[in-house]
C-alpha cells in the first residue's frame, strides 16, 4: 500500500536529523601532520659558526691574574705595542683585563654591514665580566677567513660578591652577550635564485617520511619533479613555472602538510631516571613480576635501673632490636598481552607500583627477552 504523499517531507526531515547527528559523532583520529618546514631543511640555507679571541677591559678588579694567565699577559703586551706603548720592561699587575673567546652565528644570506649578536666567555681565572668592554676582535669561520668584527659593552646576567666568611654567586658572571656586537665584513657568496634543483634534508632521517614529502610536493606541483634520494635527502627540480623565483617555490613547498613517520624507540637516561617511549612501541605477550627484598633494622635501647634505695645493682642499657623483612609478597605476576599500545604498557607497568629506576630494568629485561619491538637507546 503506497504511503500518503504528506509523509515524504517527514522522511526527508528525519534523514536530515540523522545526518546532522552523524556529523556530530567523533570521527577516527587522523595522523598528526606537520609542515615540511618543521621536519626538513633546505640545503645551502644554513648558518655558519664564527669564533675569535679577544680582550675585555674595564673590569673592576675581577679580571685575570697576569702571573697565572700567561696568554692574557702576552695579549695585553702585544695590543699595547701595536698602539705604540712599550710595556715589556714594566711589571704588569692589572686585574682589570680578561682574555675571552668570542663566538657568533652568521645567519644565511647575511649581507655586508649587517650586525649580529656575539657571546663572550672567559678563558683565565677572571671572576666576572660585569662592566667590561670587548675590544676589536676579528671573528673567523672554519676556513680561517674573517667574516665579522666584534666590539662593545658586555652584558652579564649574573653577579658574584664575596666577603671574609661568605660569598654569593648568581648565574654565570664569567659569560656575557653583546647584542648587535659584531659587524659583518664579508659575505658568503651564494645565489639562491640560480639553483635549478633544491635538496631537502630531513631532521629525523626516515625513508617513509622522505617518500611522503616527495609525494606531497609532486601532488602540489602536478609534476614528478621531486624524488627521495635516501632516508635523509629529497631532490626537487625547479619547475618552469618558477623561473628565477626560487624563493616563491620554497615558500609554497615548506607550507605543505606531511605526516612524519616515527621509529619505535625507547630512550633511557639512567643518570636521571628519565624514560621516553615513542607511540609505535609494541610489546609481545610477556609476564612481568617485580619485587625487592627490604630489611628494616630498628634499634630502640632501653635503660634498666635498680630498685629505689637499693644498695645493689647498677644502671645498664638493654639493647632492643626490631628486624622486619618485606618481601613484597603483595606484588603479583602481571601479564601484558601481545601488541599492547603505549598507553596499555604504561598502565600495566604502573599497576605494579614501580618507580622509574625499576622501570628501566624491566624495559631492558623485556628487550633482552625479545618481547619488545622497539629500539632502546641508553643515554
Amino acid at each position: 500500500m503506497p504511503l500518503p504523499q504528506r509523509t515524504l517531507p517527514i522522511r526527508i526531515a528525519a534523514l536530515a536529523v540523522l545526518a546532522a547527528c552523524w556529523l556530530c559523532l567523533p570521527g577516527a583520529p587522523a595522523a598528526a601532520q606537520s609542515r615540511i618546514k618543521d621536519i626538513a631543511e633546505f640545503e645551502s640555507v644554513r648558518e655558519n659558526l664564527l669564533i675569535g679571541y679577544g680582550l675585555v677591559v674595564g673590569l673592576n678588579g675581577t679580571g685575570d691574574k697576569l702571573e697565572n694567565s700567561i696568554f692574557t699577559r702576552e695579549s695585553l703586551i702585544g695590543m699595547l705595542e701595536r698602539l705604540g706603548v712599550n710595556a715589556r720592561s714594566e711589571s704588569l699587575k692589572t686585574k682589570n683585563v680578561a682574555a675571552v673567546m668570542v663566538t657568533a652565528t652568521l645567519p644565511a644570506f647575511t649581507r655586508q654591514g649587517s650586525r649580529i649578536d656575539v657571546n663572550v666567555s672567559t678563558m683565565g681565572d677572571a671572576t666576572s665580566l660585569l662592566g667590561g668592554t670587548l675590544l676589536v676582535t676579528p671573528l673567523m669561520g672554519a676556513d680561517a677567513e674573517v667574516y665579522a668584527v666584534a666590539q662593545g659593552s658586555v652584558a652579564v646576567a649574573g653577579f658574584a660578591a664575596s666577603g671574609a666568611a661568605q660569598s654569593v654567586v648568581k648565574g654565570v658572571p664569567t659569560t656575557g652577550r653583546i647584542a648587535n656586537g659584531a659587524i659583518v665584513e664579508k659575505e658568503i657568496g651564494f645565489e639562491l635564485a640560480q639553483l635549478r634543483a633544491l635538496r631537502m634534508t630531513l631532521r629525523n632521517p626516515d625513508f617513509t617520511t622522505s617518500r611522503r614529502i616527495a609525494q606531497a610536493i609532486n601532488g602540489y606541483l602536478g609534476q614528478g619533479l621531486a624524488r627521495p634520494l635516501d632516508n635523509v635527502t629529497v631532490l626537487v627540480q625547479v619547475p618552469p613555472g618558477y623561473p628565477g623565483d626560487t624563493v616563491a617555490l620554497l615558500t609554497d613547498i615548506e607550507q605543505l602538510p606531511v605526516a612524519a613517520d616515527q621509529v619505535a624507540k625507547v630512550v633511557i637516561d639512567e643518570t636521571t631516571g628519565v624514560i621516553v617511549m615513542g607511540e609505535n612501541v609494541r610489546i609481545s605477550t610477556v609476564a612481568i613480576a617485580q619485587g625487592n627484598l627490604t630489611i628494616r633494622i630498628t634499634e630502640t635501647p632501653q635503660v634498666s635501673q635498680p630498685e629505689p634505695f637499693s644498695n645493689t645493682g647498677t644502671t645498664v642499657v638493654v639493647p632492643r632490636t626490631d628486624i622486619q623483612v618485606d618481601e613484597n609478597s603483595d606484588r603479583k605476576l602481571s601479564v601484558l598481552p601481545g601488541g599492547v599500545t603505549l598507553q596499555e604498557l604504561v598502565n600495566g607497568l604502573n599497576a605494579l607500583g614501580i618507580g622509574p629506576r625499576d622501570l628501566i630494568s624491566i624495559l631492558q629485561a623485556i628487550k633482552a627477552a625479545g618481547a619488545m619491538q622497539a629500539e632502546i637507546v641508553a643515554m
